[in-house]
């Protein structure tokens, strides 16, 4: 069987990765915060495609706990073929003279040192079988910067110098390691951003077509399903209507 393991699972481009897997045939990992929406989607996906699934109730800031969640697993279901580190959040959108601290905590755990704690567990489990295949959710603010995108835009190019890192890092293992770094995609992300508040959040793309969750787990599943002597490095994926993290297109 083929195992795929997705962070932050319960919405966005996480669910709509678990739903694409599912209907190819994977066996899931499901790695979520929100039990009841974990419990949802597990149910909805077994009933329809008859996959196997293992729910793990987790934040990946909370080491301790992530790592009791990932080896409690059991060992046939250690064999895991695909990792994807979705897992990640914006939280504000302020000069860096007036920003949150507590916002700057958030993303940077989650971002960057989540993606590590779960990297170095399933890595270590792919190096043992000496095949594997990690796919790091990055973003167009991992490619540049924009004003009071500061501490986010930091995190994000953490994950391209880290998705460049593990690759030299798990080289002699077979290991591919592929970073799809999206424009514009409307999920839950910008109202995490703006903190529930959803007229904000939808003014961020008014104007325009944005990508949707699905389009970003259908480039991944492209990148997955490649044959094995053949990794897609970085994919920079915009709307049609974006042509920088700040120059789009909006119809009046």
């Amino acid at each position: 069987m083929k195992i795929a393991l997705i962070t932050g699972a319960t919405s966005g481009i996480g669910k709509s990765c678990a739903h694409l897997f599912a209907q190819q045939g994977y066996q899931l990992v499901l790695v979520a915060r929100r039990a009841e929406k974990l419990d949802e989607i597990a149910k909805h996906l077994t009933d329809k495609y008859g996959i196997a699934i293992q729910t793990l109730i987790a934040d990946v800031r909370d080491n301790t706990v992530l790592t009791q969640v990932l080896e409690s697993l059991p060992e046939d279901w250690k064999q895991v073929d695909v990792l994807i580190n979705n897992a990640g959040l914006s939280q504000g959108l302020d000069p860096i003279d007036k920003g949150d601290t507590n916002d700057w905590d958030t993303m940077i755990d989650t971002n960057v040192k989540g993606l590590l704690y779960v990297t170095k567990i399933v890595s270590g489990w792919m190096i043992k079988a000496k095949k594997g295949h990690i796919i790091n959710i990055g973003s167009i603010a991992g490619k540049e910067v924009y004003p009071n995108g500061n501490v986010y835009c930091a995190t994000k190019h953490a994950v391209d110098a880290l998705n460049k890192g593990m690759r030299m890092d798990l080289l002699p293992y077979g290991i591919k390691v592929t970073a799809i770094n999206p424009g514009m995609v409307e999920t839950e992300f910008s109202v995490v951003r703006f903190k529930g508040d959803e007229d904000k959040a939808k003014k961020v793309y008014e104007g325009l077509e944005p990508l949707l969750a699905q389009d970003i787990a259908d480039a991944i599943w492209f990148v997955v399903s490649r044959p094995a002597h053949v990794n897609i490095n970085d994919m920079l994926i915009m709307p049609t209507a974006q042509a920088s993290a700040t120059l789009v297109n909006r119809k009046q």
